[in-house]
């Protein structure tokens, strides 16, 4: 009888250990996201499996380019992926379909060509934010089809989630995702 609870006890004890194991990875590590919706079409689509990586914030601040996850501003049930625009301190500004930093026009290649027109229906919109300590500007890349810093405004840091690491499925995708870089 010994041998039969000794040897209950060490299964008892291995599946204790990969379930906090499980845990810690997945709440303080990385974490799975399936891309809901068209919002960064044509760079991620719709029912796309990425990983989340949740710690390397902690020890340095998001950069322009990355794409992120985040909880919604306006409902935070909801977690959005998006590509950060501006960093705390600058200043944003969209205007004839381009996007400035602190007045300097980015280079935004990644767009489509219809995405880098996405203004020109009404050359009258224009959007001048200047971010606060903590804030983030963040766009949609399918911006005609994108609820972001255009709409509900600056992002806090304290909603991000983490920078998209992995694209994992579909298979053709598969691979780590660069940050875009702009050069300023």
């Amino acid at each position: 009888m010994q041998p039969i609870l000794s040897g209950l006890y060490e299964i008892i004890k291995t599946i204790t250990f990969v379930l906090l194991a499980a845990f810690i990875i997945r709440y303080f590590l990385i974490q799975p996201f399936v891309v809901e919706g068209q919002s960064m079409e044509p760079n991620f689509h719709n029912n796309e499996y990425l990983i989340v990586e949740k710690v390397s914030y902690r020890f340095h601040q998001p950069k322009r380019g990355e794409v992120i996850i985040f909880k919604a501003p306006n409902n935070p049930q909801f977690d959005y992926i998006k590509r950060i625009i501006g960093l705390p301190g600058e200043t944003i500004k969209i205007s004839n379909s381009n996007v400035y930093v602190n007045d300097i026009r980015l280079d935004e290649s990644y767009l489509t060509a219809a995405e880098k027109t996405y203004l020109t229906q009404d050359p009258k919109i224009t959007i001048e934010r200047s971010l606060g300590q903590d804030e983030f500007f963040v766009l949609g890349d399918n911006r005609t089809h994108s609820s972001d810093s255009r709409e509900f405004g600056a992002l806090n840091k304290s909603n991000i989630i983490g920078r998209v690491w992995v694209s994992v499925y579909p298979w053709n995708n598969f691979g780590t995702i660069p940050s875009q870089q702009y050069g300023l």
